[in-house]
């Protein structure tokens, strides 16, 4: 698999394309991209997502992706990395940490990030800007692209951060925004998400532990565990071809009757049933 680095704290490239190269890529860095133009299918972590003229995608350090071009498309890239997003959110410490979260926990999710219908001409509009800077490359481009390019960062922290939990906002501390991110980086690996585990992680008590993560959060460190995963299964039931069996797996259900249990619990109905009401794609 062809991994790429990033030796800058951002750069930008834009060119169309008429097939996307056949090796999946998996980067150490963030990478924005928006469709200029064209029609096909985006391909992250086994996912699909059909795309078109507008999208924008965002993966995350480690994701792995691919585009199956339909018509000639056109790609803007924008590549940054922590550093970027250290230097340029601020020097409020719980800041930086928030964003690096919500950025970080656009993770296993396919799709276009742009949640939020206001956004959409206003990314639109800041990618022309960068285009132009880049192509006249006047006096002072270079600290005007990096403006731009910090404002679509926070506009794409924005739309993440409208599908995280409503407690996750701008008064949120450092310590909760770790545990968070322990939990999406082992959503995968059920020994190490034990209530045991984390409180050994964290070197706090068991009872202190669900004490504040409750109170910071508005629910359970289990229910929001088995939330987290939830959406993940949505995910693959929407955006891939695994059989349930196989997502049961993934996610570390005991078997297929386990997460047909929890899902009917939770979502009124199996997933089978969710599948076949929502896949539009």
């Amino acid at each position: 698999m062809k991994g790429e680095a990033l030796y800058s704290p951002y750069e930008i490239e834009w060119k169309e394309m008429q097939r996307f190269p056949r090796t999946t890529k998996r980067n150490n860095f963030f990478e924005l991209i928006y469709v200029i133009d064209g029609t096909g299918i985006q391909i992250v972590n086994k996912n699909r997502f059909n795309y078109r003229k507008g999208n924008l995608f965002l993966l995350t350090p480690q994701d792995v992706y691919s585009f199956d071009i339909a018509t000639p498309t056109t790609f803007f890239f924008l590549r940054f990395n922590e550093l970027f997003v250290k230097e340029k959110t601020g020097k409020n410490k719980d800041v930086v940490n928030q964003v690096e979260y919500i950025l970080q926990n656009a993770s296993h999710r396919p799709g276009c990030i742009l949640k939020n219908k206001v956004d959409k001409p206003l990314v639109t509009s800041l990618i022309e800007s960068i285009l132009k800077e880049q192509t006249n490359q006047q006096l002072y481009y270079h600290r005007i692209t990096e403006q731009i390019v910090n404002t679509i960062i926070t506009i794409v922290a924005r739309n993440i951060a409208l599908k995280l939990p409503k407690n996750i906002k701008e008064s949120t501390g450092e310590p909760v925004l770790e545990i968070l991110q322990y939990i999406q980086e082992n959503i995968f690996n059920q020994e190490n998400l034990r209530a045991e585990k984390l409180s050994d992680h964290f070197n706090i008590s068991l009872h202190y532990l669900g004490r504040y993560f409750k109170k910071q959060i508005g629910e359970t460190l289990q229910s929001y565990i088995v939330n987290y995963k939830l959406r993940l299964v949505e995910t693959r039931l929407l955006h891939s071809d695994m059989r349930i069996n196989e997502i049961a797996y993934e996610l570390n259900f005991s078997d297929e009757s386990h997460l047909n249990r929890v899902f009917k619990k939770y979502k009124g109905m199996n997933p089978s049933e969710f599948r076949k009401t929502n896949n539009t794609n």
